[in-house]
């Protein structure tokens, strides 16, 4: 009996180990819009982290060359300063990235902490937890974050990165909440209660590993929001201005009315197309993602 009960239990995380990465390159191989965005967003990550380790820092203002047209030496140009645009391009992508990253990290871990407890728990525990939700949820989370940054003037990345990460796990907790919900009913989870391994063990090594795909992809469109709830921020003027950020770049460019001067148009411009292109990257890598790691999907 004991036996039995071991391999209803070992299973399904027999197969999620042996398959789950192979599913996951299948699934973006066989959806070329998929593999095209992972492409993509891997091509702006390099761009935004390993790029600034290859042009020059030295980037100094120079007033007789205030915004001058592209060039050999200035492919974008220079900005107001006589600063060279690209350089400042190559170093306004970490921040928004690593920033968004770290909040979606946040959101989804609250997200998944949360809805295991109340999903397997259920009762009180449940009820106390879906009424924080609703709570949370009824406050608007751009209101609350633009209060919680202008309460905390000089706030630092990774602040910024938890004010974030704590107003957006709320929509993704009742995801998780159903999909444990329904997990736990399944013969492998029975198979572990009846040996008596205890609640923990059957959440974190049971039931989880086999949301491993639907957290993941959730993840992936966390992030995305995440950044656009960063470069909005900045876009507003409330985030300290001393690290260079796309978000920066389009404050500078619609305070100062850079926009209407059309030379100074790769400024403008630059960090639009950056943020776009991400933004779509990450959708499409997402859609890949779901349809690698969706069973019903999958099947189709």
């Amino acid at each position: 009996m004991t036996t039995t009960l071991d391999a209803a239990i070992a299973k399904p995380r027999k197969q999620f180990g042996e398959t789950f990465l192979g599913r996951l390159w299948t699934g973006l191989t066989r959806s070329s819009a998929g593999f095209a965005g992972t492409l993509l967003v891997l091509a702006i990550v390099l761009f935004s982290f390993v790029g600034p380790l290859l042009v020059d820092q030295d980037n100094p203002t120079d007033t007789t060359q205030i915004w001058t047209e592209p060039s050999a030496e200035h492919w974008l140009g220079t900005q107001y300063e006589g600063k060279d645009t690209f350089t400042i391009l190559v170093n306004s992508g970490a921040q928004p990235i690593w920033v968004g990253t770290l909040a979606a990290l946040m959101a989804v871990f609250i997200a998944v902490a949360l809805g295991s407890i109340a999903g397997y728990f259920r009762g009180r525990v449940d009820a106390v937890l879906l009424q924080l939700t609703d709570v949370t949820v009824t406050i608007p989370q751009f209101l609350l974050m633009l209060a919680v940054v202008a309460f905390f003037e000089d706030i630092p990345p990774w602040g910024i990165s938890i004010v974030v990460g704590s107003t957006m796990w709320a929509f993704l907790f009742r995801s998780i909440r159903a999909q444990v919900m329904s997990l736990k009913e399944r013969e492998f989870v029975e198979a572990a209660r009846l040996q008596n391994l205890g609640p923990a063990r059957i959440v974190f090594r049971e039931i989880l590993p086999n949301m491993a795909g639907f957290i993941f992809v959730n993840f992936v469109i966390s992030v995305n929001q995440a950044i656009y709830a960063i470069v909005g921020l900045y876009v507003l003027g409330l985030m300290p201005s001393g690290t260079p950020n796309w978000g920066l770049m389009i404050h500078q460019s619609w305070g100062q009315n850079f926009y209407l001067n059309p030379i100074a148009l790769p400024f403008v411009v630059a960090p639009l197309i950056m943020i776009v292109l991400f933004t779509i990257g990450l959708v499409t890598m997402g859609r890949g993602l779901d349809q690698a790691l969706n069973p019903r999907l999958r099947e189709r």
